[in-house]
């Protein structure tokens, strides 16, 4: 990779900066030249599209200076060069352009548009990997989009060149449609069965990635779900229920708004009850005895009961629950067959 390619590999120029810094446009091109290490001049253009070309001249011979691109030159005199050169084009990029995410312009596109849908910024989770960026619901923190700066021939084993690409997750019936038509492929590093990966070299249009990403956003819409044990001898959950729908419940687990609470009351009970839904999370509130200490609690609504004798602890053995100390997450089995 050349050097201007590197340094101004996630950039976007600014014109009326390139000329209050002095570069002078001629025709289509903006140039620039800078004398450095007294016997070196650097001659910058950048053309319309935003791409930087450099060469590098020396002057007591009056030809292009080649040996600084070479990576096996490492001597103290072409390093000194190529250093410079480097702060050159560091001061430009500094002064003239702006820093991006990413580096094509759909994929910067996309990104934007997720911004304005979800409010959702992209996190750079790897150091050596700068280009690859998440994109998580907050509420769960679960991954709808992973964009991927990736060689063609991973996705292409014929082709080469870097390319962006966005992971999401779609029905498996539709990735297998979507995977007969161009710039949609096997997911890349990801489950191939639901994510699948597609190109943002504008193969496709905006609106139909978008149309992905908004179906894999939904999948991290779902609501978790919980068993949350309520013990009579500290609160008589029964005849709170019996006079509203709504009561404030401890929050001691990671319950987010619209998730399900499942209250499991315990002796003489021993069973699944109550489903609700948490309809305000996180409140502040300061309680403390022998028995029961709170520092924040939560808002549930009754949503639906069970019969004393259908959802036992013994009936919860046969679901792998063993024991119902404090929150814990609802089996999708056992979910499934208590929302039939």
């Amino acid at each position: 990779m050349q050097m201007e390619e590197e340094i101004f590999k996630r950039t976007k120029v600014d014109f009326d900066r390139l000329l209050s810094y002095g570069f002078i446009k001629k025709g289509k091109v903006y140039k620039y030249s800078k004398c450095f290490l007294d016997d070196f001049q650097a001659e910058i253009e950048v053309d319309e599209s935003g791409h930087v070309l450099g060469k590098v001249f020396d002057l007591n011979v009056g030809e292009e200076y080649i040996n600084f691109r070479i990576e096996r030159q490492v001597g103290e005199f072409v390093s000194q060069v190529r250093e410079e050169y480097r702060k050159i084009l560091e001061e430009i990029r500094a002064c003239c352009f702006q820093n991006l995410h990413f580096m094509q312009e759909q994929t910067n596109r996309i990104e934007k548009k997720i911004k304005d849908c979800y409010q959702d910024e992209p996190e750079f989770a790897w150091e050596n990997s700068p280009g690859f960026g998440i994109f998580r619901n907050p509420r769960n923190e679960k991954w709808y989009g992973l964009i991927m700066n990736i060689d063609r021939s991973k996705i292409e084993p014929k082709s080469s060149g870097e390319i962006e690409v966005i992971n999401v997750k779609l029905d498996p019936e539709k990735i297998q449609e979507l995977l007969t038509k161009d710039g949609f492929y096997p997911a890349y590093h990801m489950n191939k069965k639901n994510w699948i990966t597609i190109s943002l070299d504008d193969t496709l249009p905006d609106d139909l990635i978008m149309e992905c990403i908004d179906e894999s956003h939904r999948y991290t819409e779902e609501p978790e779900e919980w068993i949350v044990p309520a013990n009579p001898k500290f609160y008589d959950v029964i005849s709170a229920f019996e006079k509203t729908d709504t009561i404030t419940w401890k929050q001691s687990s990671n319950v987010h708004v619209k998730d399900l609470v499942y209250l499991y009351v315990g002796s003489p009970y021993s069973a699944i009850l109550y489903q609700c839904e948490a309809i305000e999370v996180n409140i502040p509130y300061e309680y403390q005895d022998q028995n029961l200490s709170m520092n924040r609690v939560m808002k549930i609504k009754l949503l639906k009961k069970y019969p004393q004798d259908q959802y036992t602890f013994s009936k919860l053995n046969e679901y792998g629950i063993h024991a119902i100390r404090g929150p814990r997450s609802m089996p999708k089995k056992l979910s499934r067959e208590m929302n039939q």
